[in-house]
């Protein structure tokens, strides 16, 4: 792994430590990078409306983004930006789809308005972002998985760490995610963490690490 690809990976330790202990199950330490690279794409997109000092300011911001995925559509060299370039090996590399990429962009712009999400805009919200990352992950870590399978999952963990009602939505994870292909279940596992924040607890990193070591063992959520 190189410089770059080392200061991503611990920018996704600092600030989403549950999908990055999910990622230290992914064996290939090229797929672990692309699905590093496919989290922090989140990341940004999800902090432009949150740390905007204006909504123009944060749909700027998406604006970049969205051109950096025209780009990595395009044949030519991806804009100088660890986490565009990253973004474009794993995309380019692994042939993944732009289409839930540019859908997580657009999920964004609901973030602009300082008016409260209700709670069916919240779940949208959840699907259209870390469940839609999900499926991208688990697609670039076996071809063969269904993304419908892993979107639930990442949406029921970005949910309950809003604080927001999900138990319907982790049922339905819970049983979707059995579906999916051993290899892909990294791209998942961290949705058993939601069970805790949903019971209004904040596990150690060793209790996370523990849950997750037994979720992967048994392939469920």
């Amino acid at each position: 792994m190189d410089g770059a690809a080392d200061d991503l990976d611990e920018l996704i330790r600092r600030v989403d430590p549950d999908r990055w202990l999910s990622s230290r199950f992914i064996g290939d330490a090229v797929a672990r990078a692309d699905v590093i690279a496919l989290y922090a794409f989140d990341h940004e997109t999800g902090r432009a409306p949150r740390t905007a000092s204006n909504p123009l300011v944060g749909e700027m911001r998406l604006v970049w983004w969205r051109e950096v995925l025209e780009e990595i559509a395009g044949c030519g060299r991806v804009r100088a930006h660890p986490g565009a370039e990253a973004l474009a090996r794993a995309v380019r590399g692994a042939g993944l789809p732009l289409a839930p990429l540019e859908r997580m962009i657009d999920a964004r712009y609901r973030e602009l308005d300082p008016a409260p999400l209700t709670a069916g805009e919240a779940a949208e919200l959840a699907r259209d972002t870390a469940g839609a990352v999900a499926g991208l992950a688990a697609l670039r870590l076996d071809t063969g998985a269904d993304a419908a399978d892993a979107e639930p999952a990442g949406a029921a963990w970005a949910l309950s760490r809003r604080g927001a009602e999900a138990q319907g939505l982790l049922r339905e994870a819970a049983d979707k995610a059995r579906a999916l292909p051993a290899a892909a279940f990294p791209a998942v596992a961290h949705a058993t963490l939601a069970r805790s924040y949903l019971a209004g607890q904040a596990p150690s990193e060793l209790w996370k690490r523990l849950r997750l070591v037994t979720a992967v063992a048994r392939g469920r959520i």
